[in-house]
């Protein structure tokens, strides 16, 4: 039986840094009123659009594999931010990569569509369709961001990560994984105003806002996930005891603490850096799994727990085995083009209209 082990891994992290006291200056908040409710400090504002961000931590992780480009029989983008819907995101990473032998798709669960674009394409590993795939998370989720409304602009920020996975006859990679959908409540939340659902002769959208009903959303993440990953822990015959690293989506630290309580995990055993990118969406478990392997926290045959929870109302876990290898091959010197704008500089136009549009409807 093949597997399909992680060799690579690479993240792309947007320079310009929103602060919450940068949001502060703007919106009704302050820095006390958003880290005790969610536990983020700062996130990321991008210069460039998501397919340069994906095929730039793509390039890294090709890179921590030794992976050529032209090896690459797959490529699988998660996102919620494609540059445009036609042609899909991932055609113009493969564009960038020059990795001409590869399919491409998109994939949109939201938040957890990384977990479900590694399921697909460890899947097409295991059942020996392909040897090699690029699978990435990327976000600009800033370009959504109504941000004359507090309860989401601060949540969000923009950012990559990648993995590469090459099949082999080890019992390593994502091993067990459970996928789900809670579609009865997936209005509570939405990017309204946008895609073939909207009347775009009679009211056509003039901003996009997203919906957001926190504390339902809070509720039904921490049982979906939590169920999610005691499926997969039992699935896999695994202990509590077992795992050595939880990789959640990052999306509130409150709903994180209560998955690390609900496994009884100490906090070496938990991967968080939700303090300092906010929520990337798609790209917060593989942004969050190669900052783990950077620091040192991802051991040779390590046992990986990972779980999100995503619009839609979609949800998934899944276990990974981590090979032998902790250390890059190789090492990819490629930056993001230059960029001398503040993150506040970079969103001003937004920042003005939607202020402007508030203020209109007061």
């Amino acid at each position: 039986m093949k597997y399909a082990e992680i060799t690579g891994w690479g993240k792309c992290i947007p320079p310009a840094t929103l602060t919450n006291e940068d949001l502060a200056t703007f919106v009704d908040t302050s820095d006390e009123w958003i880290t005790s409710r969610t536990g983020i400090k700062a996130r990321r504002i991008s210069h460039v659009n998501t397919a340069e961000l994906a095929a730039l931590a793509a390039k890294r992780a090709l890179a921590t594999a030794g992976i050529d480009p032209e090896e690459v029989d797959l490529i699988a983008v998660a996102t919620s931010c494609p540059d445009t819907l036609i042609p899909n995101t991932s055609s113009k990473v493969q564009q960038i990569l020059g990795a001409h032998n590869a399919a491409a798709f998109d994939l949109n669960s939201a938040c957890t569509g990384f977990l479900y674009a590694l399921q697909n394409a460890t899947a097409q590993v295991r059942m020996g369709a392909i040897k090699k795939a690029i699978v990435i998370g990327a976000e600009r989720m800033s370009w959504f961001v109504n941000w004359s409304r507090r309860e989401t602009c601060v949540l969000f920020g923009d950012g990559a990560g990648a993995v590469v996975i090459e099949a082999t006859d080890k019992p390593v990679g994502l091993l067990e994984a459970k996928l789900g959908c809670d579609s009865q409540a997936r209005d509570i939340l939405e990017v309204r105003g946008f895609g073939t659902d909207m009347d775009r002769y009679e009211n056509p959208p003039t901003a996009l806002d997203i919906n957001f009903i926190g504390q339902d959303i809070f509720k039904r993440a921490v049982k979906a996930m939590g169920a999610g990953a005691t499926h997969v822990t039992e699935k896999a015959n695994l202990s509590i005891d077992d795992i050595d690293l939880l990789v959640p989506h990052q999306a509130n630290l409150r709903i994180i603490a209560a998955l690390q309580k609900q496994f009884k995990l100490a906090d070496e055993n938990v991967m968080v850096n939700i303090d300092k990118y906010g929520n990337t969406s798609a790209a917060t478990i593989p942004i969050a799994l190669c900052e783990a392997v950077e620091q040192g926290r991802v051991k040779p045959d390590a046992n990986i727990m990972t779980a999100a929870f995503g619009a839609g109302l979609t949800w998934g876990a899944g276990y990974i085995k981590w090979g032998e290898r902790v250390t890059p091959i190789a090492k990819c010197d490629d930056e993001l083009p230059a960029n001398d704008k503040t993150a506040k500089e970079l969103l001003s136009t937004a920042i003005d209209y939607c202020l402007s549009k508030q203020n209109s409807e007061q």
